[in-house]
């Protein structure tokens, strides 16, 4: 397990820590001529071959680099403005699961072999649950008491979902560590930046829209949390 956290380590650095802007520019700009590139490949490489320091890791971080290469290779020539947000994403995840392959292969298939584990699972469950489909639940429980209108503060577009699933997940996360104290402080932060909003708004209605939303979100991510708790007991 190690050996994924190294070339995990490897490729933060090589991505995020030693690549200047002015290498990501380049690279959009000219594509497969940038130099910056191939540059780039070669500090992946590397980092991963020192990072694991064994000699016999040489042709893994080769085969790595090349993937690395390949990859960023198949974003810089297909992604558009509108669809970089989504290349970026899909880009990682197949790092990723190179990288989850490697370490596979050089450890002769125990990284799969070993995990998940079914804390894994019940984490992972918990963790989806209070997502998307938390939201339409949400959604969907307080669709009679929707106001007909709403302020115009102009927030960003959907801001107010992902808001609530971020919430959501930070409150499953902190039952699950034990860090219980933690729901009540981000409750009351989220009640401290929410309050002028509420006050400055006339709108009772939606002031309570608003609170039987807010609630309904925490509650639900504590009876996950909670499940979740029981559950990862019952496997020691």
């Amino acid at each position: 397990m190690i050996l994924l956290v190294k070339l995990i380590l490897a490729h933060l650095i090589g991505d995020f820590l030693v690549q200047p802007t002015r290498w990501v520019v380049h690279k959009q700009q000219h594509k497969l001529k940038s130099g910056y590139l191939y540059l780039h490949i070669l500090i992946h490489g590397i980092l991963a071959f020192v990072l694991v320091g064994e000699s016999a890791f040489l042709i893994p971080a080769i085969v790595l680099a090349l993937l690395h290469g390949v990859i960023d290779s198949l974003k810089l020539s297909f992604q558009t403005v509108a669809t970089q947000r989504r290349w970026y994403i899909a880009d990682q995840m197949l790092h990723f699961l190179v990288i989850l392959g490697i370490c596979t292969y050089w450890s002769e298939g125990e990284v799969l072999l070993n995990y998940p584990t079914d804390g894994f699972w019940i984490v992972f469950t918990g963790a989806v649950l209070l997502t998307k489909p938390a939201s339409i639940t949400i959604k969907n429980l307080i669709s009679t008491w929707t106001p007909d209108t709403t302020p115009d503060d102009q927030s960003l577009q959907n801001a107010g979902n992902y808001i609530g699933m971020l919430e959501r997940l930070f409150v499953f996360a902190f039952l699950i560590t034990g860090h219980f104290d933690a729901v009540g402080l981000l409750l009351g932060a989220k009640s401290i930046f929410r309050f002028g909003d509420l006050t400055g708004n006339k709108d009772r209605k939606f002031t309570e829209y608003v609170l039987i939303g807010t609630l309904l979100s925490f509650g639900i991510a504590m009876i996950t949390g909670g499940v979740a708790v029981w559950l990862l007991a019952e496997l020691l």
